[in-house]
């Protein structure tokens, strides 16, 4: 099974994707562990952008260290901030919030 999700991989590099699907199983795919952290990488960007889409809409522009701080939460993490920051007021209630919660989300 591994080997059909690389080869999968491998073939749309060279080919377009209804080719490669006439001939392999898209749900052998969705096993490879490739395909998985493909898949989780794109999740952990998209929930960053916007986590820094809603900071930014909130509070403006945000300190390049508070970003750095934010850009290194895990989906998890990001998820809660997203929520959180419904309720924040101002920049002190980011920064008290990832000082409470990075390294207890992590």
């Amino acid at each position: 099974m591994h080997l059909t999700g690389c080869t999968e991989i491998l073939a749309g590099l060279r080919f377009e994707k209804d080719l490669i699907r006439q001939f392999l199983r898209e749900d052998m795919m969705r096993e490879s562990v490739i395909y998985q952290d493909i898949l989780q990488q794109g999740i952990q960007r998209e929930a960053l952008s916007l986590v820094l889409r809603l900071l930014a809409r909130r509070f403006g522009e945000v300190d390049a260290s508070l970003r750095e701080q934010v850009q290194v939460l895990s989906v998890e993490q990001l998820e809660a901030l997203a929520e959180a920051l419904l309720n924040m007021s101002e920049l002190a209630d980011l920064v008290a919030w990832l000082s409470a919660n990075s390294c207890r989300l992590g």
